[in-house]
């Protein structure tokens, strides 16, 4: 069955964001895999409530998921939290419940040292988005630095082992009944001191550098949707790779079609004698012009589906269908010559109804004895 994320944070629908950070913090906490060790139970539990707190704390993926539930999500391409960086992602709540976040708590002080993730956000039209389309963006990101290689030390010089943690980069605390390791103050969890620091970075292994990235975007993405882009985030340090880059997808809305999922909505006015009449029609759709057949007395409100004329669907060579609603437009100008002919048409139908409801009404009265 599926996860209700409110229910998973015990939170109302109504919940405002910071009702949403401070009931995840407290299932955090209780959860967390470093205060549970060995414990699968409890670390379903933390997966569970970090993957409803990514949802509900951004406010696009909250609003896709109240109206479409998790399965909205999935067709726009989500797929949940990446626990592989899951401190990255949520450093905020993790440096609040144990004061530090998972880059500086588990990476080796002497060691190579992977890039941090980086974010870029992509807007783009509607119809790209359907179709697919190729795009070049540049970023600007930390990159390591060429001179030192990422070590941050003046070419031919050494570190020195940091006094305050021996080296090892982590000092211990007590925080009530637990006592947690955190990083180092003084060398912030690195376990040595620079004192001969590289020029260009001044000893922070990186440098700032623009980098053009071309994306080839797939059809049938929507907003929300994630590109991951592995080794284009920051740099690396000591010899560590580059971290990832995250696209993420942002769709402009389109003046006459609207987009749930793989379906695509549009409304087309008819005019009277068409809806009365009935005729074939030219219709727009995303994919070029089609033919809809509209049979006589066609009301308004009328749902006519065009088969595989919506959008592609993300892994497969399917589509999904157009949903056209007719509206009967009555005219607010009329020529003389239209006036009378509805007037004369307007007496015919008085006839007609006439006759109609002299025998509905000898039916009611036949009821009523």
């Amino acid at each position: 069955m599926e996860v209700d994320y409110y229910e998973v944070l015990g939170v109302s629908r109504s919940a405002s964001s910071d009702e949403v950070k401070k009931a995840y913090r407290k299932l955090a906490m209780k959860y967390h895999p470093d205060r549970n060790p060995g414990d699968k139970e409890a670390e379903e539990n933390f997966k569970q409530a970090t993957e409803a707190y990514e949802v509900l704390s951004d406010s696009s993926k909250r609003q896709i998921y109240d109206t479409y539930g998790a399965e909205g999500l999935k067709s726009r391409g989500y797929q949940g939290p990446d626990f592989e960086d899951i401190f990255s992602s949520f450093g905020d709540i993790f440096g609040d419940i144990f004061g530090f976040g998972r880059s500086e708590e588990r990476r080796s002080s002497q060691g190579p040292i992977r890039g941090a993730d980086l974010r870029y956000d992509l807007t783009i039209d509607f119809m790209e988005a359907v179709h697919g389309v190729s795009k070049d963006i540049e970023i600007e990101r930390p990159d390591t630095c060429w001179t030192c290689e990422g070590t941050g030390l003046r070419p031919g010089y050494k570190p020195e082992t940091c006094a305050a943690c021996q080296g090892r980069g982590q000092v211990v605390r007590a925080q009530g009944f637990f006592r947690m390791s955190t990083t180092c103050p003084q060398c912030r969890g690195e376990g040595e001191i620079i004192k001969d620091p590289c020029n260009d970075c001044n000893g922070a292994g990186l440098v700032k550098s623009k980098k053009k990235v071309s994306l080839k975007i797939p059809a049938g993405v929507d907003t929300g949707a994630r590109m991951r882009l592995r080794g284009t985030g920051e740099g690396g340090r000591k010899g560590g790779p580059a971290g990832d880059l995250y696209v993420i997808i942002h769709v402009e809305p389109h003046e006459f079609f609207l987009r749930e999922g793989d379906l695509i909505y549009c409304r087309y006015p008819l005019n009277f004698s068409q809806a009365a009449l009935g005729c074939d029609l030219i219709i727009p759709t995303i994919h070029g012009e089609k033919k809809l057949n509209i049979p006589k007395g066609t009301q308004t409100g009328y749902r006519f589906t065009l088969k595989k004329e919506g959008v592609p669907h993300l892994r497969s060579s399917e589509r999904g269908d157009m949903i056209v609603e007719v509206t009967v437009v009555t005219p607010e100008k009329l020529t003389k010559r239209q006036r009378e002919l509805l007037q004369e048409f307007g007496e015919l139908e008085k006839k007609k109804d006439k006759g109609n409801s002299k025998g509905l009404l000898k039916k009611l009265l036949h009821l009523g004895r």
